[in-house]
This record gives C-alpha cells, structure tokens and sequence, in this order.
C-alpha cells in the first residue's frame, strides 16, 4: 500500500485530504509543519507521495521543495503542490522548482488521484 505524507498547517485540510488520500486505498501521514516533515524524512523514512501545502508558517512549501530538490536522497521524490492560489506565476514557480504536479485548494479526489498518477509517472519513467 501506498504511504502519502500531507504537510499543512491546517487541520481541517490535513484531515480532508488525508481521507481522499485513504478513499484512494494509499496510508496517510499528516504533519503540520514542514520541519516536522523535514525531521520524519530524516530518519530514512520516505513516502511514496509527498503532498505539500505553500503557504505555512515559518517554513513555506516552496522553501522545504527547495530544499528537497537540492538532497540526492529526495530529488525524485513525487511532490504536489497545494494551495488556495492559483495564480499561474505561482505555479510556474512551484513547477520550475521541482514540483510534480499543483492542486488548488479545495480538491477533489478525482483532481488528487490525477496529481499522485501523474507525479508517481514522472518519476516511474526517469528510473
């Protein structure tokens, strides 16, 4: 079975998608910051998903995504951007950083099954 780490800051969010996430026969793991994320992966557990909201406190998606794309260890870990903006310069940004795919807060389970395909192919056809 699939593992799928959600980082947001928001409870609500973290409980909804989590639940797309088990409607979609995958684990789920929330964290609520991206350093406690950060901390989790740092203990040599990697999931096979990472679903990461933008705009949080202290450390933003983008500057964890940042970050990950710079490790070895977690450049072609599947990432999806999540976020109330929909802005295009915001999600050219997400993508030209390293981002697998974008949703728009809220999501649909179709849109979050289409984004886990979609990230997962990316990294499928790279090995």
């Amino acid at each position: 079975m699939k593992q799928i780490w959600i980082v947001d800051d928001d409870d609500e969010m973290n409980n909804a998608i989590g639940l797309m996430v088990k409607m979609l026969n995958c684990e789920v793991m929330t964290f609520k910051s991206a350093r406690s994320a950060a901390q989790k992966l740092l203990t040599g557990k990697t999931p096979e998903v990472l679903i990461l909201d933008i705009n949080m406190p202290e450390v933003s998606g983008l500057d964890m995504l940042e970050f990950l794309r710079r490790r070895k260890e977690w450049k072609e870990l599947p990432i999806i951007m999540l976020s109330s903006e929909a802005a295009d310069n915001m999600v050219d940004q997400a993508m030209q950083m390293g981002a697998d795919s974008y949703l728009v807060k809220p999501v649909t389970i179709e849109e979050l099954e289409k984004s886990m395909a979609i990230a997962i192919d990316k990294h499928v056809s790279i090995k």
